[in-house]
């Protein structure tokens, strides 16, 4: 039952909840975390860990990205970003971490200087995110791109790439022949048609017809929305809008909680509606904990897809900053270039599957994760899906 309330005279709003209003509850016998299987599979490809990277280059480098394949996880590269459009890669990825270190420096200064909040006015705000913007306003360079892909290509793992649904159809191409995978249609909101004022709108249920490789879309926001994506024929539908802030910019925020139970509703439906076609649901939003991916899978997710805790990671990119993929966007930036490293870096292996002396669930995250399914009996990801959960 949907729960409304009044917000004010004539004004009412749906009751919904986030991910860290929720909490899975025991309620069966308990198991090894020994005997979890934590694969899933999507399409004709299976993966050993339920996780796919945020397509940013603040961590998706062919170096992380390959590294990241080969421990079992998806990884997803930005079409758009800086893999086509900077020749040095690394000295690119260093001006945008720079200019961060700077603001931070300018913030703190500025607040050291001054006894009251106005202090905080002087600080060096943006300045990432200008150099975000000088960076992706450069040419794509498809060939560089395509250079770049094959290096991931030639090392044998699975790997997708991820477009905008403004240049979905210029890119598909040049993308097909790089030999990806999986082509991820990614906005932070995206509708079954992108109408666009200057062109044709994308028709996502044609132009994945017109496709070789299976589709990931989104992000959606509830149960309409998801139910139109999965009748364009994607293989899986991502909810959510990743590590942006949304919120702050455009008054729009995702419920992840709700967003995912309704998502995991529209696939039960229609499962039905196609007498057993399955859609996976990717979440992909603020998720900072290895709790919060158990949460996320407990409401319905098949899979999550990780940013900012991947950016510990030693191969990451910018090791100890993040920023989302739309962070460098030329006129509305939802994303801030931030500071990730309060617990330092380690490696790639022992922040997914540890051991690890870190109590807060940013390191082990899928070992974490096995552990809490053990902890209330279940062996695989789609029985967890049943878990008991409470509301705060």
């Amino acid at each position: 039952m949907q729960d409304y309330v009044d917000i004010g005279r004539g004004r009412v709003a749906r009751r919904v909840y986030g991910l860290d209003q929720v909490d899975i509850v025991p309620s069966r016998r308990t198991r090894s975390s020994h005997d979890v299987d934590t694969s899933w599979k999507i399409d004709a490809y299976e993966f050993d860990i339920p996780v796919m990277a945020h397509p940013t280059d603040a961590v998706v480098t062919p170096e992380f990205a390959i590294q990241f394949g080969k421990l079992g996880g998806l990884p997803v590269i930005n079409a758009e970003g800086l893999w086509g459009r900077a020749a040095d890669l690394e000295a690119a990825l260093a001006e945008v971490v720079n200019a961060a270190r700077g603001e931070l420096e300018s913030f703190y200064s500025s607040f050291d200087a001054a006894s009251d909040n106005s202090a905080l006015k002087t600080a060096d705000y943006g300045a990432a995110n200008e150099v975000l913007q000088r960076l992706h306003a450069q040419p794509l360079d498809v060939d560089l791109l395509q250079e770049r892909l094959s290096l991931v290509r030639d090392s044998g793992v699975r790997f997708a790439v991820r477009v905008s649904p403004q240049h979905a159809a210029d890119l598909a191409p040049a993308l097909l022949k790089s030999g990806m995978d999986m082509l991820v249609v990614q906005g932070t909101l995206v509708s079954a048609e992108h109408v666009h004022r200057d062109g044709e709108p994308l028709n996502l249920k044609e132009f994945i017809g017109s496709l070789d490789v299976p589709v990931i879309a989104g992000g959606v926001v509830d149960y309409t929305t998801a139910m139109h994506m999965m009748r364009t024929g994607a293989a899986g539908v991502i909810v959510g809008s990743g590590d942006t802030t949304n919120s702050a910019a455009l008054g729009i925020d995702v419920p992840m909680a709700t967003a995912i139970a309704e998502a995991a509703a529209a696939r039960r439906d229609y499962l039905d509606e196609t007498g057993g076609r399955y859609v996976h649901v990717i979440a992909d939003s603020e998720l900072a904990t290895s709790g919060q991916v158990a949460k996320a899978i407990a409401c319905g997710a098949d899979a999550v897809a990780l940013g900012a805790p991947l950016a510990a990671a030693e191969s990451a990119g910018a090791p100890s900053w993040y920023w989302p993929a739309v962070a460098g966007h030329p006129k509305a930036p939802r994303g801030e270039v931030s500071f990730t490293g309060e617990y330092g870096t380690l490696p790639l292996e022992e922040l997914l599957f540890g051991p690890t002396s870190n109590p807060y669930g940013v390191q082990n995250i899928v070992g974490a994760l096995r552990r809490s399914m053990a902890k209330c009996g279940y062996t695989d990801l789609k029985s967890f899906q049943k878990v008991d959960l409470v509301v705060r």
